[in-house]
């Protein structure tokens, strides 16, 4: 029996330019520059207010705060406009809705998003009851600590050494790292390919459907190139 542990931003749902606009709205609001899409892009996966601390280059604190509760309201307003969309990459739907009727798998989501953020991907996409196991910002330190990882495995009841975390960022392969479990990266996502194996991927998938084969082969398979240079 294995765990799969899907990211959600940049890894199923493509998300960078919603996010991008709130974020320079809120940016805007108080008075800064909006920051470029691509180092916003960089920051995606990590929970809100550090992802603005970072962003602002400032410890976490009052200001980096307060510009996450702007952040949340310009986005919570853009979703709530007719037509509101967050799409998926190529192949996430049906991988899920596969991985979801096998009786090997267990299926899970390790996230920055909020609760209600999930549900609403969840509910747009026909996810709803497929993720046996959540845990988002609402519930633990945000990523690279192992916490998402670990109380969803406890949670589940399998191991990390049996715990799958397919995800784009740097971010997702140090949790997993840190937890115990396999790091698997996609190349479609917000982090180059070479990032995630830096900082621990056991391999860099090109397509959602190649997770089937990394699954199969314990998550060594298609190992991209990277000597560290």
């Amino acid at each position: 029996m294995k765990l799969v542990l899907f990211d959600c931003d940049g890894t199923l749902v493509d998300s960078q330019h919603i996010i991008a606009e709130a974020m320079g709205l809120a940016f805007a609001e108080h008075g800064l520059d909006r920051p470029a899409p691509e180092r916003t892009r960089l920051i995606i996966g990590l929970s809100l207010p550090l992802a603005i601390a970072v962003l602002i280059d400032e410890p976490l604190g009052p200001k980096a705060e307060a510009i996450a509760d702007s952040y949340r309201r310009n986005f919570m307003a853009m979703r709530s406009r007719a037509g509101f969309f967050e799409p998926l990459f190529p192949g996430a739907a049906d991988a899920i809705h596969t991985l979801a009727s096998r009786d090997d798998v267990r299926l899970g989501m390790v996230t920055g998003k909020s609760r209600r953020g999930v549900a609403a991907v969840c509910r747009q996409h026909g996810f709803e009851g497929l993720f046996e196991v959540v845990r988002t910002a609402d519930d633990c330190p945000s990523k690279p600590h192992p916490a998402m990882v670990l109380e969803c495995c406890s949670e589940i009841g399998i191991a990390p050494a049996e715990t799958f975390v397919v995800g784009d960022t740097r971010y997702d392969m140090e949790m997993a790292v840190a937890a115990g479990a396999a790091p698997i990266g996609v190349s479609w996502g917000y982090h180059a390919a070479e990032d995630l194996l830096r900082t621990g991927a056991r391999c860099v998938i090109d397509g959602i459907p190649e997770l089937f084969d990394v699954l199969a082969a314990g998550g060594v398979e298609r190992e991209a190139a990277f000597d560290g240079a």
